[in-house]
């Protein structure tokens, strides 16, 4: 591959995804782009550069952003953003919600699915408390192939020995053969579609919480700055963003404020927000939580 081809590269990935990449990263792109090479009958990288830039090179393309872009994530990554969830978010958005009994979540980086699935067993593991609410749980990622694999709610051994307590593989998994699925009701709490957080999200509708964690790190400051201000118009006032632990709204917006001694929580500046309040929105599977479903 040529100098030109990786600037072209480079290019394409940070227009497409926000992915930034560095002069010495070009031994990366070729271990990732040399298999989609070889599936499209490309005997090389400059070959598939070639493709790109031709008429028909809009599928091959989605295929390098996918292939580029880092999927990985496990069940309850960091454990602290769920015990934010378990101990400071929900019983927060329980009381300010009473009256609407209505709560929407986004994973925004959803990846195979392990996040919104954590949320969703944390979610059912207190059932007793929500019955009669509806929560939402939306979860989107740019990679059409991760979610594919994300609906299907099926893990290898290793995918749920990671971070997974052994009690929630017991209760919410069945194993057959070298996997396990996820129950059928854990997958119903979870509505997903493909989004490219570069564009448009506002569709959506607004959401209480919104999971954005280890995806800004790939972007440059000003794409950082551009899509948390509108990662703002989406959060409810009273609402809460999660980003990951080696990411911060420091020094890129005053649209989020830090929640004091929380580390990666953050909440919504009044002096700069502008969203109107909380909306059910149409988007995604609803989970009602009825008494019946609270007795188990």
């Amino acid at each position: 591959m040529t100098p030109l081809d990786y600037d072209y590269l480079r290019k394409l990935l940070k227009e497409r995804s926000g992915l930034v990449l560095s002069a010495d990263k070009q031994y990366l792109v070729e271990s990732r782009l040399v298999p989609v090479a070889r599936k499209a009958s490309l005997p090389n990288l400059s070959d598939l550069v070639a493709k790109l830039k031709s008429p028909a090179g809009a599928a091959l393309a989605s295929e390098v952003v996918d292939a580029m872009t880092t999927n990985e994530t496990f069940f309850f990554r960091d454990k602290v953003p769920f015990d934010h969830f378990r101990n400071l978010i929900m019983p927060g958005l329980v009381a300010a919600r009473a009256g609407s009994k209505r709560i929407r979540i986004w994973c925004a980086a959803a990846s195979t699915g392990q996040e919104p699935y954590s949320l969703a067993m944390a979610l059912r593991e207190i059932m007793g408390k929500l019955s009669g609410w509806r929560v939402e749980i939306v979860a989107t990622d740019i990679s059409a192939e991760v979610l594919e694999k994300a609906k299907a709610g099926i893990y290898s051994q290793f995918e749920v020995q990671r971070g997974l307590p052994i009690q929630l593989l017991v209760k919410y998994f069945t194993q057959a053969g070298d996997t396990w699925q996820i129950a059928p009701e854990i997958r119903a709490m979870v509505s997903y579609r493909q989004l490219n957080l570069l564009q448009d999200f506002s569709k959506l509708g607004t959401f209480d919480l919104v999971f954005c964690r280890n995806v800004l790190i790939y972007f440059d400051q000003p794409t950082k700055t551009e899509a948390l201000d509108r990662i703002a118009q989406v959060v409810a006032p009273d609402g809460f963003l999660v980003l990951g632990a080696a990411e911060t709204v420091v020094g890129l917006t005053d649209a989020f404020k830090p929640v004091t001694d929380q580390r990666g929580l953050y909440q919504p500046n009044p002096a700069s927000h502008k969203t109107s309040g909380p909306k059910t929105g149409s988007a995604g599977n609803v989970l009602k939580f009825a008494a019946a479903g609270a007795k188990r």
